[in-house]
């Protein structure tokens, strides 16, 4: 069947699903030309993924929802067609990569949508080496995928989606699990094969700020389809077209922005142009604001917005000083010869723009207008029950060490080391960051500390650790909610179960089937179901994977909590503004050795570890690092425009 090519990609007409739990999208009318790119956003749960799935006809050929409306990809009718029926139009890549990745080979994985369509044999060896390459993944040819790591198996997946070069391409969180490198891949994918095919592409994402890169939001699809909390369309438009309402309604909802919007959202740049005033006053209504004004001028992020007379916004605003001047001063916020690479950006164009200021640098002023002798107040937690512990107090406080740990995978004859000599001590009370680039081992690392991977060197000494799974269906073990949280645990622990489904939002889900929750219901829930055992010692991999801005607050602040209360965490993340904000110290890997054993703030001053461990930071946490004076500096400016972005929240 060949594709109308003189058609829009898609195009839907009152377009509308609904699960048997009630939850749904739409309606939704959407139509996308050849070349144009749209992206998808919306907190946690609000059907993005399911928008996508509609679009190649997954719901409800094969995820049953009662949907009405129309949808029609390259003229074909979906609900006619199936899925199958536009294998050669449409490129999927999605939310989990390896419930998509089906054969043993990465050479094969990626030929067999070609060879599926009767591709000419001839062609296909030169479009599978194009696709990987395009993906980032040429280093990968020959491996098993059975080997790769999450963010590995996301780049196979993304040379297999672009391979028959189709007319629509549908991804879904594709940088979720990738490094630095994986992310350029991405988007210098998205561009090759718009560039060279003409095709569509929807994109739906949290990572926007490490998506957009230094370049902020220009980088992004020009078109952003906003959905709600209750599924419905809330904007259709430009990124240009963005107002600083609609920006601060983005972060209320929990969207993650690219820094150069979150500033504008954050700092109110409308409103300083209209005279430093707000149209609607303090970012928070009187009476909850009121409850954090006791503490005086100081005394936290709510004080600030509430306060009398000018608003923070307004005074951040006018603090940092947008003009034409900015970047040239001897205060400018980036290093000198980062500042001499963007020199005629304008005042309002990318990232840096919004972060250079004059004199004073933006650290200090953050700090200074947002109390830095002062924890941040909001530690926003969904309505915890009264009167019960968060978390058991661990009983064993011996230390969980690895020695000389090796571990080597892949079948006989082909065996290679995934660590190599690691030696580490984890520490009760202490929250702890693994960091590296894909492939680099942390998984792994995490496994045998967990007991669920056999060392072949070396040992693990100390407590049973309980371990959050980088795939949360990995560790569901029960048919709803509630007893998924209350697996293992006595009756008389019902207010903790209670409790911990509240904290992570979880409450009206309590009797949904795990299975059926959106990709970051169920991280949320992976992670509220191990925090209510008495482990001395919890890991988490990737616990930020598919969260929204809030959740994953939430999460980091959750693990925090634990630590605080005598655990020790320990959390894999390819996001370091959450490990700079959250964790006390950070283990680099490369290449299955440890590289270090240090501190955020240290690490991002180191380039040279940094470029060893094939990290790259923001562009925020960059000029912080340059900034700050000593590590508090760091975290309280990080975890004040949290406190800020979960204010807008509130107030929504």
């Amino acid at each position: 069947m060949s594709a109308d090519v003189t058609t829009a990609v898609v195009d839907t007409t009152a377009l509308e699903a609904v699960y048997g739990t009630g939850d749904g999208v739409g309606p939704v009318d959407l139509r996308i030309e050849p070349g144009q790119s749209v992206l998808v956003l919306g907190p946690s749960g609000s059907g993005k993924s399911t928008l996508l799935r509609m679009l190649h006809g997954a719901v409800p050929h094969a995820v049953h929802a009662q949907v009405d409306g129309e949808v029609r990809v390259a003229g074909r009718s979906v609900a006619g067609t199936g899925i199958a029926g536009l294998a050669d139009v449409v490129g999927v890549v999605g939310q989990d990569p390896e419930s998509g990745v089906c054969l043993p080979d990465v050479l094969d994985e990626v030929a067999f949508p070609l060879e599926n369509l009767a591709v000419d044999p001839v062609l296909i060896g030169p479009a599978v080496r194009t696709a990987l390459d395009r993906a980032g993944a040429s280093g990968l040819a020959g491996r098993a995928t059975a080997e790769l790591s999450g963010g590995e198996l996301q780049r196979v997946a993304l040379a297999a989606a672009i391979a028959a070069s189709p007319r629509l391409l549908l991804l879904d969180e594709p940088t979720s699990m990738l490094d630095a490198d994986g992310i350029d891949a991405v988007r210098h994918a998205l561009d090759v094969v718009r560039r060279e095919t003409g095709a569509a592409c929807v994109l739906v994402e949290h990572r926007l700020d490490e998506l957009a890169g230094d370049a902020g939001a220009s980088a992004l699809p020009d078109r952003w389809i906003v959905l709600g909390k209750d599924g419905r369309v809330r904007h259709d438009v430009a990124v240009d077209a963005l107002t600083v309402p609609v920006l601060r309604e983005l972060v209320g909802e929990g969207c993650w922005l690219p820094l150069d919007l979150e500033l504008r959202a954050l700092l109110g740049e409308g409103a300083a142009r209209a005279g430093g005033a707000l149209p609607q006053g303090a970012l928070l209504p009187s009476d909850y604001a009121q409850k954090q004004a006791d503490s005086g001028p100081n005394g936290g992020v709510e004080a600030h917005l509430a306060g009398g007379g000018e608003s923070l916004a307004a005074r951040l605003q006018r603090e940092l000083g947008r003009d034409d001047g900015a970047a040239r001063s001897g205060g400018a916020l980036l290093p000198s010869h980062y500042a001499r690479k963007q020199p005629r950006s304008g005042p309002n164009d990318g990232v840096e723009a919004h972060i250079v200021g004059a004199g004073e640098s933006l650290a200090a002023r953050l700090l200074r207008e947002l109390g830095r002798d002062v924890a941040p107040a909001s530690d926003v937690a969904p309505v915890p029950a009264p009167d019960v512990a968060p978390y058991p107090a661990p009983s064993d406080a011996q230390p969980l060490r690895a020695d000389a740990l090796t571990v080597a995978r892949g079948p006989r004859g082909r065996r290679r080391e995934v660590l190599r000599g690691v030696d580490l001590e984890l520490r009760s009370g202490t929250t702890t960051a693994l960091v590296g680039a894909n492939g680099s081992g942390k998984s792994t690392l995490l496994a045998c500390l967990a007991g669920l991977d056999r060392p072949a060197g070396g040992s693990v000494e100390g407590p049973r650790a309980g371990l959050v799974f980088q795939n949360p269906e990995h560790q569901f073990t029960a048919t709803t909610v509630r007893q998924e949280v209350a697996h293992g645990l006595p009756s008389d622990a019902a207010p903790r179960v209670e409790q911990a489904l509240a904290r992570f939002g979880l409450t009206r889900l309590a009797d949904h089937n795990p299975y059926r929750l959106s990709g970051g219901q169920k991280r949320r829930l992976s992670l509220a179901a191990m925090l209510v055992h008495e482990h001395p010692f919890l890991l988490a991999d990737e616990p930020g994977f598919g969260l929204d801005r809030h959740a994953s607050v939430g999460v980091l602040r959750a693990l925090r909590d634990a630590a605080a209360a005598g655990r020790g965490v320990l959390f894999s993340s390819h996001d370091l503004r959450a490990v700079a904000g959250y964790a006390d110290r950070v283990l680099v890997l490369a290449d299955g050795t440890l590289l270090a054993d240090t501190t955020p703030l240290d690490l991002l001053r180191d380039e040279t570890l940094l470029a060893s461990a094939g990290l790259r930071p923001p562009a925020l946490l960059r000029a912080l690092a340059c900034e700050v004076r000593d590590a508090q500096d760091l975290v309280g400016v990080l975890r004040a425009m949290d406190d800020m972005a979960l204010a807008l929240g509130v107030a929504a």
